[in-house]
């Protein structure tokens, strides 16, 4: 690899024009008219408009990427994390166009974005699934059968996407027609699939996660896991490594599962094996994997001493992986995403101009962020600002540390998650690691 599109923008771009730069790449920048004054246009060494703000008119534009990767000599392109980044078309675009995809190829994409199959291929490796259906429906009358013999609560499912959308909990079998006409006719909005597949539902359960690579020689390893309980509508607010409330048998079996499958896939390059984990049974069941770099990779960064980003970039390229399987270095780390959302009005976007951005620094806390004073929002795209993350030596301490980096983090102009988190960390319940994944809506007015 020589030249690289960054088919992303905001922190991740950044993070990969840094890269890019560490390894002696070039970087090529998209930017839309929206992001003119983004830095990560700055950033590259080289920087081309893609088009107007909306999504579909610039970063998720594939053939004007296509287009600009050639048009720029580019030989490869990254994705980071939204966008493109799952789409298996796009990954076979790139390869149609001797461009290389800084991810997992196309069959991988499409075998793991089909949650239907994603379960199927674990459950045929050994690896535990949440009881539910074998396959998908697209009608009510074809589902309900189903629905009875996996028994209420359940859990209704977008088969072609994640991220809370088309995604129904049903209580009743009174409600299931209506729950499920409603998820489904999301799941076609959001994904051209209108799908749904079944799950029982655990009303209190961890988000666990493993992060796996792989590269083209054979190797695969884990890094292990991340907690990812803290979330409102299914979207994850704070990430932390290790996970508080699994112990050593369960973690190495969370991550043997993990590694297990992603042989099976002979996968390349960064992915994330996902977990629910039931804390009254102490059983844990996949629920999907996710074909490309998370959000929350620097908590993993955190406690392995390890770059993610760069990794991407040597396995694409073709070189052995730098590192083995490993857990926390025997430090924690906590990360708290950011937002532009006012969380006292139902975490309601919250655009404008940055006033006053002054994120905390010192010993263990790390801010990876593309934003900074007078910047002006866009109400285009995800609503992040930035990724808070600390580390220490244990998580009492890192909780600590989180408390003082919030009361020191400065931001005037629009509302963030700030005040959120820094109520958050100072409750009993997340001390003692006792949230599950619907805490928030459980417990906190602001969530409803």
């Amino acid at each position: 690899m020589r030249r690289v599109l960054i088919a992303n923008r905001g922190e991740i771009a950044l993070r990969a024009v840094r890269a890019c730069r560490q390894l002696s790449l070039e970087s090529v920048a998209v930017y839309s008219s929206a992001d003119a004054n983004s830095a990560h246009r700055w950033a590259a060494d080289h920087a081309v408009c893609i088009g107007p703000p909306p999504p579909k008119a610039s970063y998720l534009n594939a053939a004007a990427l296509i287009e600009t990767a050639v048009a720029t000599k580019c030989d490869a392109v990254y994705p980071g994390y939204g966008f493109l980044a799952e789409n298996a078309k796009f990954a076979q675009l790139c390869a149609e166009n001797d461009l290389n995809f800084i991810g997992p190829n196309s069959e991988c994409i499409t075998q793991m974005g089909d949650k239907v199959a994603a379960r199927q291929a674990a459950a045929s490796i050994g690896v535990p699934v949440v009881p539910g259906s074998e396959g998908g429906f697209t009608s009510a009358d074809a589902a309900e059968a189903a629905a009875g013999a996996i028994g209420y609560p359940q859990l209704l499912k977008a088969s072609g996407g994640g991220g809370g959308r088309g995604m129904r909990v049903v209580n009743r079998a009174e409600e299931f027609r209506a729950q499920f006409d409603q998820a489904s006719a999301e799941a076609q909005a959001a994904f051209n699939n209108g799908e749904i597949y079944l799950e029982r539902f655990f009303p209190q359960v961890r988000h666990i996660e493993i992060q796996v690579f792989g590269d083209k020689h054979g190797n695969y390893v884990h890094l292990g896991e991340r907690d990812c309980s803290v979330q409102r509508r299914h979207q994850k607010l704070i990430e932390e490594s290790p996970s508080p409330v699994i112990n050593q048998k369960t973690r190495r079996e969370m991550a043997e599962a993990a590694v297990a499958l992603v042989r099976s896939l002979k996968y390349v390059n960064a992915g994330t094996i996902e977990f629910i984990y039931d804390t009254a049974s102490g059983k844990f069941f996949f629920i999907e994997m996710n074909t490309r770099i998370q959000v929350e990779h620097p908590v993993t960064e955190m406690v392995t001493g390890t770059d993610l980003i760069r990794e991407q970039f040597r396995v694409a390229a073709g070189e052995p992986l730098s590192f083995g399987s490993m857990f926390s270095n025997g430090h924690a780390a906590i990360e708290f995403r950011v937002n532009a959302e006012d969380a006292s009005q139902n975490f309601r976007p919250s655009p404008g101009t940055l006033k006053r951005w002054r994120p905390p620094s010192g010993q263990n806390i790390r801010v990876d962020s593309h934003a900074y004073e007078n910047y002006a929002v866009p109400p285009y795209y995800d609503s992040m600002l930035a990724k808070l993350i600390v580390s220490g030596k244990d998580r009492a301490s890192t909780i600590e540390t989180a408390k003082l980096a919030l009361e020191q983090f400065q931001v005037t102009g629009l509302k963030t998650t700030v005040p959120f988190h820094a109520e958050l960390v100072n409750r009993r319940e997340f001390g003692q690691a006792e949230i599950h994944t619907r805490w928030i809506e459980e417990n906190l007015r602001v969530a409803h």
